[in-house]
């Protein structure tokens, strides 16, 4: 049996921006899938990580691991950490 993830409640602002963060063409691939992953686990009653993971067709490890980051930083969590190593020479 699928242990029951932290349920992740929202206000109407937050699906709105989630929303906006998925359609919108200039937002990067990454954060656009985070962004699914989380609606889709507001979507259902009680949903496990296993079935987002079967509908999204990505590991449960990994809506594990964005779940838990929203819920604890909210849409600031759904944007890559800073990595570790010797700073870029060159601008992006």
């Amino acid at each position: 049996m699928a242990r029951e993830a932290p349920r992740i409640r929202m206000s109407p602002d937050e699906f709105a921006d989630l929303r906006q963060l998925i359609n919108a063409h200039s937002t990067p691939q990454a954060i656009a899938f985070r962004a699914r992953i989380i609606v889709r686990c507001i979507q259902d009653d009680k949903p496990t990580n296993d079935r987002v993971a079967a509908d999204l067709d990505c590991d449960a490890d990994t809506v594990s691991k964005w779940r838990r980051r929203f819920h604890r930083h909210r849409l600031d969590g759904l944007q890559d950490l800073p990595r570790s190593g010797r700073p870029r020479a060159f601008s992006p």
